[in-house]
């Protein structure tokens, strides 16, 4: 029973960290109806902006940190946003995929050019000690990952759902014409998805880099990974996001633990065709109108 538990709190604390990337796909997908298959370079890029305030610019953990969120919103929320949402979003948004792939190749390669193509490690936010849960020994950085996230994505909850802003996003997303002639300023609505999604991915990289070192190739499985997640939850639902990163870490863990470890990799491959057969719309998501 203890090492259930272990198993469980340690796939949960992994799958809150996926959800939080998996969230930012489910909201540029809510404003911008496009997908944004750079989000795992998103994620891998903050780290490395950390390491350079952390051993250039000798700053301490928490500095460094805060460094390198800031820079990940300038950079990967603001600049993004103007230098290549902006111009490409009304030609379509299968423009705009083609166009963040091809950003990611360019993160990818740039990182690995111009750091490192070794993995470098990567401080923990917190302390790594072992503590007793109910009998189960768990890392304290684990419980800490997990209460965090979870933390973020209840005040982002909260956020949206006491303010405009959320029914903003939406009416953007269904007709930014329209939107704007009712009032709703489209391109600050489009600003706040892409500032809030690059916090997000910035966090979830100070998150889990620490586990998987910081690698120029750690974006491809971790975006793969929140997409399924952000599909399996339901691609139009933020708790979705949530659901569905939570149960792909546990059942990862549970597999790798229970069954064997050696086919892991393919579990949220299945896990998706299995949803999308069974319900298309995610667990929690929503059948949604398109304009024509």
């Amino acid at each position: 029973m203890s090492e259930f538990l272990q198993v469980m709190l340690s796939g949960l604390a992994t799958g809150s960290i996926y959800a939080l990337v998996a969230i930012g796909f489910a909201l540029v997908w809510q404003t911008a109806q496009a997908i944004n298959f750079a989000q795992g370079e998103f994620v891998m890029v903050p780290a490395f902006l950390a390491l350079v305030g952390l051993n250039h610019f000798h700053l301490p953990l928490w500095g460094a940190l805060l460094f390198g969120l800031a820079m990940s919103i300038v950079i990967l929320g603001v600049t993004f946003k103007k230098l290549v949402v902006e111009p490409i979003l009304p030609h379509g948004g299968i423009t705009l995929v083609i166009a963040t792939i091809a950003l990611g190749i360019l993160l990818r390669e740039s990182v690995k050019e111009f750091y490192s193509a070794e993995g470098q490690p990567f401080p923990a936010m917190f302390p790594t000690d072992p503590i007793n849960v109910f009998g189960a020994v768990v890392s304290l950085q684990d419980i800490l990952n997990l209460i965090l996230s979870l933390g973020i994505v209840g005040l982002l909850t909260l956020f949206l759902n006491r303010t405009r802003t959320r029914r903003c996003m939406q009416a953007t997303a269904r007709n930014p014409a329209v939107a704007e002639t009712l009032g709703v300023n489209v391109k600050r609505m489009i600003l706040y998805t892409f500032l809030i999604n690059a916090a997000l991915a910035a966090l979830a990289s100070f998150l889990i880099t620490p586990v998987y070192l910081a690698k120029f190739s750690n974006g491809e499985t971790l975006g793969l990974i929140a997409f399924i997640a952000a599909i399996v939850g339901g691609f139009n639902q933020i708790r979705g996001a949530l659901v569905g990163g939570l149960l792909i870490g546990v059942l990862d863990n549970l597999v790798a633990t229970y069954v064997t470890a050696e086919y892991r990799a393919a579990l949220p491959l299945i896990l998706l065709i299995v949803i999308i057969l069974v319900r298309p719309n995610g667990i929690m998501g929503t059948p949604e109108g398109r304009t024509v």
